[in-house]
């Protein structure tokens, strides 16, 4: 199931909004490696979403490889540089 609708006029999901706002936040560097992201009620009140709206962006972001959540404690910024160059030792 494509994440993404092919016609740029059709409407996309909130989770959307909220999960390319993050992406770019974190590819520009707004968020840094160890950094923690908003938490859900901070994504809510900030793009006016439902709890699992934000809930579903940060699981994305999880998924792929983007954050990781510690529970009890948030969800942080990976450290992908540190992930690229085990890759390519292994490679």
């Amino acid at each position: 199931m494509p994440e993404r609708p092919n016609d740029p006029h059709t409407p996309h999901a909130p989770y959307m909004r909220v999960l390319d706002a993050l992406a770019v936040e974190i590819s520009e560097g707004k968020y840094g490696a160890g950094d923690p992201i908003p938490s859900e009620a901070e994504l809510c009140e900030r793009f006016g979403v439902a709890r699992e709206t934000a809930r579903r962006a940060v699981r994305v972001l999880r998924e792929r490889g983007l954050v990781e959540t510690v529970w009890g404690k948030g969800s942080f910024v990976v450290d992908r540089s540190a992930s690229d160059e085990s890759k390519e030792q292994r490679g």
